[in-house]
């Protein structure tokens, strides 16, 4: 195992074991830029299975459960300073909920849990601790995003009009679920996943990106949510209209079941001034376009780079750096914030633009606006 680094952040993770996908990414995002070092886990549903993957993986210290875990690192002098929950949704709450009161930070994937009971349990005791509580939106530090938000906030593109997102994949287009697959067959459970399936996996991220970058919430929408594959409960596919804070209109898309699409988050903003456009498979350009001029290319660390969008770019241009990367940016974040918090500062202040505990209720609250108003026949509800 690497030389622990006394400048480095104490880290723990539950979930995550050799078989988890997600808990490989957040393992390396958080090395990425050398600010935590993961010393403690429960990785598993059982202490046998967390103790192989702890050996498998180099950490030092495994426990059967998050609760032994949480009570026995708050009482070490070398215990964790962060946790790391990548669990699947129905689990965020229980376990967030341990190590916040425990006063350990939280970095926890999203969504926010698969009850609006259960987030908000979290989100009082959140408010009423010491200790920082992290969303991983981590499209939120792409640099080209993080441009496009200054670009929006300093009035280049004007009074935004239009706000256009999707998310489309295909890997749902079968059954899955019913193949073995254990990242399908917890995504397309209620009790594990709630109440949204394509929704609250991926359409959360368009709905957050949109609200990032534009800077403006959605106060109602319009959904129409569907289940096309045969006796899947919750929805693969969704369309919904939105309206905005402020007079703006958008359109919102999620879909597993879209053959030909892996990943293709995408985002369009259009202003009384010009629009922006980014694409999730090509990260490292935004396309901007004043009103009445030629189509702009403004690439990551290139000519037209921002400082805002450099200063979280780690490579020259021209070389694709995009999903692992933007995952470390939130971990770096994070870990400026959690030493800004333990020098002193208040916990706004230390977050920052850093996902947090708001954005995981906006995103739960999207969720259940798209259930009711698809149960409703599509009727514009209010988040």
């Amino acid at each position: 195992m690497a030389k622990q680094n006394s400048n480095r952040i104490r880290l723990g993770m539950v979930g995550g074991g050799n078989d988890a996908f997600i808990g490989g990414v957040h393992r390396i995002a958080s090395r990425i830029d050398g600010r935590f070092d993961l010393v403690a886990g429960a990785l598993s549903s059982t202490p046998e299975k967390s103790a192989a993957s702890a050996e498998a993986l180099g950490i030092s210290r495994s426990y059967g459960s998050f609760e032994e875990m949480a009570k026995a690192e708050a009482a070490r002098e070398d215990g964790i300073e962060a946790v790391s929950i990548v669990t699947p949704n129905h689990v965020h709450a229980a376990a967030a909920k341990a190590f916040l009161a425990q006063g350990i930070h939280v970095i926890c994937d999203k969504p926010l849990t698969s009850t609006m009971e259960d987030a908000a349990a979290l989100e009082k005791l959140v408010a009423d601790s010491d200790a920082l509580f992290v969303l991983t939106h981590n499209y939120t530090g792409y640099p080209m995003i993080r441009q496009a938000r200054e670009m929006i906030a300093s009035g280049e593109l004007g009074t935004i009009r239009i706000v256009q997102a999707e998310y489309p994949q295909d890997w749902l287009t079968s059954p899955m679920e019913s193949e073995g697959l254990k990242q399908a067959e917890w995504r397309t459970d209620p009790a594990r996943s709630g109440a949204g399936g394509s929704i609250g996996d991926i359409g959360t991220h368009a709905h957050n990106l949109a609200c990032f970058v534009s800077g403006l919430e959605v106060e109602s929408l319009a959904a129409d949510l569907q289940a096309f594959v045969a006796g899947r409960t919750l929805d693969d596919n969704a369309h919904m209209m939105l309206r905005f804070a402020g007079g703006a209109r958008g359109m919102l898309w999620s879909s597993q079941v879209a053959p030909g699409n892996e990943n293709a988050l995408k985002l369009r903003i259009y202003g009384e001034k010009g629009g922006l456009e980014w694409s999730q498979e090509d990260p490292n350009y935004l396309w901007f376009t004043p009103h009445g001029e030629a189509k702009r290319l403004l690439t990551r660390n290139g000519s037209g780079a921002s400082a805002v969008s450099q200063v979280v770019s780690r490579i020259p241009s021209g070389h694709p750096e995009g999903y692992l990367e933007g995952f470390a940016t939130i971990y770096s974040e994070a870990a400026d914030a959690i030493r800004a918090v333990q020098a002193g500062a208040d916990r706004a202040t230390a977050m920052g633009q850093l996902p947090g505990i708001k954005a995981g209720m906006d995103g739960m609250r999207f969720i259940n606006a798209c259930v009711a108003s698809s149960k409703a026949n599509a009727a514009w509800t209010n988040l």
